[in-house]
């Protein structure tokens, strides 16, 4: 089918659209009832996972602490998703540090306080009296997680980081040549390859129009990025289609523009597991319990000589999770417990599922004795190895504006310190820098980004640590980036940005161009008249630095086996991106949901063995 014809160019008028929130009735609370299948959260990982395990016949409890927001239309159209990533409806705020380095922390541009009001202020001069939150990193406490508030792109990630996970476990099934049949499975593209593609799967895939075919200026920027990747401008228009989830031979050196494809449908809706698992529950063929506005507070274990997880432990209510900013301390919830015949599964994402870990006893001995919480398996690496990609941009001002703001295309580079291409860009004529509540500024129509990923960083010394024993407080959070590492990924970044600006720094300077560029930062001045030095620009990325893709908090070969199961105890895995090694790709939306494909094969796997 064609692609999406710049769904992205009527954003700027979608954006004075108010925040919706059209929840359906929660079903009542489930006390003392028994499954066989617990699943506790309906994101990438749980909510395929509790489907699949429905259709297998076994009867499954999906607890999913937000409301359901699948009719809100700043979920359903996707080019919302910047309203879905502020509305109350849908967030979970969450406030981060990057570092230990207090001096550090106090140049992040964008840091938030919470003024005497109650209201947020977002800055380095903050009114008197107001208290300092930290870096914002907005979750999403809905139905379908956070594959409802993100910007959709959907990237396989490189062969490289699947083969290494199979290497570390000594399990083969997770090579890259196995893990793509969980890619087919899952999708239902709607774009057309010479690769072989599912097309009948539950998540919607389409190829978005870069605005080559009917934007000059974008036409004139890929074209320009296609020769910085060693192309000639005669296959610029072939080399901006090509499949970045193909199985192309030596797909990890790709470089260059690539087609956008993304969890939309070809009329721009969201594609979601939220939608996916609503239908299946609405289509009452399977023995599937949805069970919103449920926030589990711990997992039940028959403590035996081997503990063995036998349920769960929730509160029934209306976003009672404080990082909820609709939250009233006051509200308590009804507890509520549900047991599991078979096994647990929890699905929390890269913050809350160490928590839940940590506040069932699963975790580090000293920080659990701390909270005075019983040790069920003392495991050190819950809430530790916490991995991000590190995100930055070239962010400028053409000289005239932008004619099609909705377009954008992605674009590989691989840099002198990456094994494999380790920069995915995305340009076009928006801003974005990050998160802070009311997020993004908008620098007017002359606005024009390249804004960069790093995959594979190097840091892994990220941390989720309890505040507290009481499961409504949001953990203490630490990046900590660039910890280790810190010159080869300063390196990395630093040269993904330069790339891009050298080729911007070759755009025709006709009478009409956008050429030539002034860049914002983190070079400010006209591009390819700068004079600033390389370490200032690694300084400013290095502390300005933002980020969104969260992972390996409870990472399989330290907290879980090579299939999801939780050492140390019994009837209980996890399945979510905190399960990564580290983090996969560039974005760890569509790897989870194929990890949700094979973590279901591998739970149905051991149901037989035990039937």
């Amino acid at each position: 089918m064609a692609p999406i014809l710049s769904v992205l160019s009527g954003f700027l008028s979608l954006a004075a659209l108010p925040l919706t929130a059209n929840a359906a009735p929660s079903p009542s609370a489930v006390a003392n009832s028994t499954y066989d299948y617990i699943v506790v959260g309906s994101g990438p990982g749980g909510g395929p996972l509790a489907v699949n395990l429905a259709k297998a016949g076994y009867t499954v409890l999906l607890l999913e602490a937000g409301s359901d927001e699948t009719k809100n239309v700043n979920v359903t159209f996707w080019p919302n998703f910047l309203l879905s990533g502020n509305d109350p409806a849908t967030r979970w705020d969450f406030f981060v540090k990057h570092s230990d380095d207090e001096a550090r922390e106090s140049r992040y541009l964008r840091t938030t306080w919470r003024k005497k009001d109650g209201g947020f202020y977002v800055g380095l001069d903050p009114p008197a009296g107001a208290e300092r939150l930290g870096i914002y990193y907005p979750r999403a406490g809905t139905l379908g997680g956070c594959a409802m508030h993100n910007a959709c792109l959907t990237m396989n990630p490189n062969d490289y980081d699947w083969n290494l996970i199979a290497e570390e476990t000594e399990d083969d099934t997770w090579k890259a040549e196995n893990m793509r049949k969980y890619l087919i499975k899952l999708e239902k593209a709607h774009y057309n390859s010479t690769y072989a593609h599912g097309h009948d799967g539950w998540l919607d895939t389409t190829m978005l129009e870069s605005g080559y075919n009917t934007s000059p200026d974008a036409k004139a920027m890929i074209q320009l990025a296609a020769q910085a990747a060693g192309f000639d401008v005669s296959q610029t228009s072939s080399v901006q289609q090509r499949d970045m989830n193909g199985n192309q031979p030596n797909r990890d050196n790709l470089l260059g523009p690539f087609g956008g494809v993304s969890h939309v449908t070809p009329d721009a809706q969201r594609s979601s597991p939220g939608f996916y698992v609503k239908q299946v529950v609405e289509s009452g063929k399977y023995p599937l319990t949805l069970q919103l506005e449920s926030l589990v507070t711990k997992v039940i274990f028959d403590k035996g000589r081997s503990p063995k997880a036998v349920g769960v432990e929730y509160l029934k209510g209306k976003s009672l999770y404080l990082a909820d900013p609709r939250s009233n301390p006051s509200d308590k919830g009804i507890p509520g417990k549900a047991y599991a015949r078979k096994e647990v599964i929890v699905s929390g994402g890269a913050f809350n599922t160490p928590q839940i870990l940590m506040l069932s006893g699963i975790g580090p001995r000293d920080q659990l004795r701390k909270f005075n919480i019983s040790v069920i398996a003392n495991s050190p690496d819950v809430g530790q190895n916490l991995a991000d990609n590190y995100e930055t941009s070239i962010l400028s001002q053409a000289s005239r504006a932008v004619d099609d703001p909705g377009d954008f295309f992605p674009n590989f580079f691989k840099t002198s310190v990456g094994k494999i291409r380790d920069i995915y860009m995305w340009c076009g004529g928006f801003s974005f820098e990050g998160f802070w509540p009311g997020f993004p500024e908008d620098h007017g129509p002359k606005q024009y980004e390249c804004a960069l990923a790093h995959m594979n960083p190097r840091s892994q010394a990220g941390t989720v640590e309890l505040r507290s024993a009481h499961p409504r407080d949001p953990p203490a959070i630490n990046l900590n980036f660039f910890k280790d590492g810190a010159d080869l990924d300063l390196q990395a970044l630093y040269e993904g940005a330069n790339s891009a600006r050298s080729w911007l720094a070759k755009a025709p300077q006709t009478a009409n161009s956008l050429a030539p560029f002034t860049e914002m930062h983190p070079c400010p001045g006209v591009i390819g008249k700068q004079n600033r030095t390389v370490e200032s620009q690694k300084t400013y990325i290095k502390e300005q630095s933002y980020s969104h893709h969260a992972t390996s908090s409870a990472r399989i070969g330290d907290v879980l086996d090579s299939k999801f199961r939780v050492k140390g105890v019994r009837g209980l895995r996890v399945v979510d991106a905190s399960a990564f090694p580290r983090v996969p790709g560039a974005f760890p939306v569509l790897p989870t949901m194929m990890i949700s494909e094979k973590a279901s094969e591998d739970v149905l796997a051991d149901a037989k063995k035990w039937t």
